[in-house]
Protein backbone atom coordinates (compact mmCIF):
# COMPACT_ATOMS: atom_id res chain seq x y z
CA UNK A 1 0.00 0.00 0.00
CA UNK A 2 1.74 3.22 -1.49
CA UNK A 3 -0.27 6.63 0.16
CA UNK A 4 1.54 8.95 -2.78
CA UNK A 5 0.13 6.26 -5.50
CA UNK A 6 -3.27 6.96 -3.64
CA UNK A 7 -2.60 10.77 -3.55
CA UNK A 8 -1.35 11.11 -7.21
CA UNK A 9 -4.33 9.17 -8.22
CA UNK A 10 -6.57 11.56 -6.39
CA UNK A 11 -5.11 13.61 -8.05
CA UNK A 12 -4.70 12.62 -11.33
CA UNK A 13 -8.72 12.12 -11.31
CA UNK A 14 -9.37 16.12 -10.06
CA UNK A 15 -6.95 17.20 -12.80
CA UNK A 16 -9.36 14.84 -15.22
CA UNK A 17 -12.15 16.37 -13.84
CA UNK A 18 -11.28 19.95 -14.87
CA UNK A 19 -9.67 18.75 -18.18
CA UNK A 20 -12.82 17.59 -19.70
CA UNK A 21 -13.93 21.29 -19.28
CA UNK A 22 -10.31 22.24 -20.54
CA UNK A 23 -9.53 21.40 -24.26
CA UNK A 24 -5.74 21.45 -23.60
CA UNK A 25 -6.10 19.15 -20.86
CA UNK A 26 -7.00 15.42 -21.81
CA UNK A 27 -9.64 14.91 -18.77
CA UNK A 28 -10.12 11.54 -19.40
CA UNK A 29 -6.93 10.20 -19.86
CA UNK A 30 -6.08 11.98 -16.61
CA UNK A 31 -9.06 9.80 -14.93
CA UNK A 32 -7.99 6.55 -16.46
CA UNK A 33 -4.26 7.13 -15.11
CA UNK A 34 -5.86 8.11 -12.09
CA UNK A 35 -8.00 5.49 -10.98
CA UNK A 36 -4.93 2.97 -12.27
CA UNK A 37 -2.69 4.41 -10.12
CA UNK A 38 -5.01 3.99 -7.42
CA UNK A 39 -5.40 0.51 -8.17
CA UNK A 40 -1.72 0.29 -8.58
CA UNK A 41 -1.18 1.31 -4.73
CA UNK A 42 -3.02 -1.51 -3.21
CA UNK A 43 -1.69 -4.12 -6.16
CA UNK A 44 -4.81 -4.33 -7.46
CA UNK A 45 -6.42 -6.21 -4.96
CA UNK A 46 -9.88 -4.14 -4.97
CA UNK A 47 -9.68 -2.32 -8.38
CA UNK A 48 -8.65 -5.55 -10.73
CA UNK A 49 -7.90 -5.86 -14.24
CA UNK A 50 -11.28 -6.70 -15.86
CA UNK A 51 -12.26 -3.40 -13.75
CA UNK A 52 -9.65 -1.24 -15.31
CA UNK A 53 -10.94 -2.25 -18.48
CA UNK A 54 -14.30 -1.43 -18.27
CA UNK A 55 -13.30 1.69 -17.08
CA UNK A 56 -10.70 2.33 -20.21
CA UNK A 57 -14.02 1.76 -22.30
CA UNK A 58 -15.99 3.73 -20.65
CA UNK A 59 -12.87 6.61 -21.13
CA UNK A 60 -13.13 5.67 -24.74
CA UNK A 61 -16.44 6.42 -25.39
CA UNK A 62 -15.68 9.30 -22.98
CA UNK A 63 -13.36 10.42 -26.07
CA UNK A 64 -15.95 9.79 -28.72
CA UNK A 65 -18.78 11.96 -26.98
CA UNK A 66 -15.97 14.60 -26.61
CA UNK A 67 -14.72 14.45 -30.56
CA UNK A 68 -18.59 14.31 -32.33
CA UNK A 69 -21.02 16.50 -30.00
CA UNK A 70 -20.04 19.98 -31.57
CA UNK A 71 -19.83 18.33 -34.75
CA UNK A 72 -23.03 16.57 -34.41
CA UNK A 73 -24.98 19.82 -33.09
CA UNK A 74 -23.54 21.90 -35.83
CA UNK A 75 -24.82 19.31 -38.55
CA UNK A 76 -28.16 18.78 -37.07
CA UNK A 77 -28.70 22.46 -37.11
CA UNK A 78 -27.67 22.07 -40.62
CA UNK A 79 -24.29 23.88 -40.91
CA UNK A 80 -21.77 22.97 -43.82
CA UNK A 81 -18.17 22.42 -43.48
CA UNK A 82 -17.39 25.62 -43.01
CA UNK A 83 -19.26 26.27 -39.84
CA UNK A 84 -17.82 23.46 -38.17
CA UNK A 85 -14.05 24.49 -39.01
CA UNK A 86 -15.52 28.09 -37.87
CA UNK A 87 -16.43 26.08 -34.57
CA UNK A 88 -12.91 24.60 -33.96
CA UNK A 89 -11.46 28.05 -34.73
CA UNK A 90 -13.84 29.53 -32.09
CA UNK A 91 -12.46 27.08 -29.37
CA UNK A 92 -8.69 27.72 -30.25
CA UNK A 93 -9.22 31.87 -29.73
CA UNK A 94 -11.78 30.90 -27.38
CA UNK A 95 -9.09 29.50 -24.77
CA UNK A 96 -7.34 32.21 -23.46
CA UNK A 97 -10.16 33.78 -22.14
CA UNK A 98 -10.87 31.24 -20.25
CA UNK A 99 -14.28 29.13 -19.33
CA UNK A 100 -16.73 31.73 -21.32
CA UNK A 101 -14.24 31.98 -23.99
CA UNK A 102 -14.43 28.24 -24.33
CA UNK A 103 -18.24 27.80 -24.66
CA UNK A 104 -18.62 30.86 -26.93
CA UNK A 105 -15.80 31.01 -28.91
CA UNK A 106 -16.54 27.70 -30.78
CA UNK A 107 -21.05 29.43 -31.57
CA UNK A 108 -18.92 32.27 -32.55
CA UNK A 109 -16.70 30.86 -34.42
CA UNK A 110 -18.78 28.88 -36.51
CA UNK A 111 -21.53 31.73 -36.85
CA UNK A 112 -18.85 33.76 -38.25
CA UNK A 113 -17.59 31.09 -40.78
CA UNK A 114 -21.03 29.78 -41.72
CA UNK A 115 -21.69 33.72 -42.71
CA UNK A 116 -18.72 34.26 -44.54
CA UNK A 117 -19.43 31.56 -46.86
CA UNK A 118 -22.82 32.48 -47.51
CA UNK A 119 -24.26 35.94 -45.88
CA UNK A 120 -27.73 34.29 -44.30
CA UNK A 121 -27.15 35.02 -40.87
CA UNK A 122 -30.49 32.99 -40.16
CA UNK A 123 -28.55 30.24 -41.20
CA UNK A 124 -25.60 31.21 -39.79
CA UNK A 125 -27.42 31.53 -36.70
CA UNK A 126 -28.29 28.35 -36.00
CA UNK A 127 -25.35 26.74 -36.98
CA UNK A 128 -23.42 28.64 -33.90
CA UNK A 129 -26.45 27.72 -31.76
CA UNK A 130 -25.83 23.67 -32.84
CA UNK A 131 -22.59 24.27 -32.07
CA UNK A 132 -23.44 25.83 -28.84
CA UNK A 133 -25.77 23.04 -28.43
CA UNK A 134 -23.82 20.63 -28.99
CA UNK A 135 -21.24 21.32 -26.81
CA UNK A 136 -22.97 22.18 -23.93
CA UNK A 137 -25.09 18.15 -24.48
CA UNK A 138 -21.71 16.82 -25.10
CA UNK A 139 -20.09 18.06 -21.66
CA UNK A 140 -22.90 17.32 -20.41
CA UNK A 141 -22.99 13.27 -21.29
CA UNK A 142 -18.82 13.51 -20.52
CA UNK A 143 -19.10 14.04 -16.81
CA UNK A 144 -21.77 11.52 -16.71
CA UNK A 145 -19.48 9.20 -18.03
CA UNK A 146 -16.87 10.00 -15.94
CA UNK A 147 -18.92 9.99 -13.09
CA UNK A 148 -19.51 6.28 -14.20
CA UNK A 149 -15.81 5.64 -14.27
CA UNK A 150 -15.15 6.84 -10.81
CA UNK A 151 -18.31 4.71 -9.73
CA UNK A 152 -17.30 1.99 -11.02
CA UNK A 153 -13.69 2.09 -9.31
CA UNK A 154 -15.35 3.52 -5.99
CA UNK A 155 -17.65 0.10 -6.42
CA UNK A 156 -14.87 -2.17 -6.75
CA UNK A 157 -12.79 -0.77 -4.37
CA UNK A 158 -15.25 -0.97 -1.17
CA UNK A 159 -16.86 -4.01 -2.23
Amino acid sequence: MNPLLYLAGAGLVVVGLVGLLLPVLPGTLFIVLGIGAIALADGFARIGPWTLALIALIGLATWGVDALSGVVGARAAGASRWGIIGGFLGLVAGIPFGLPGIIVGPAVGATALEYWKDPNLRQASRAGAGVLVGFIVGNIVKYALAFTMIGVAAFAYWY
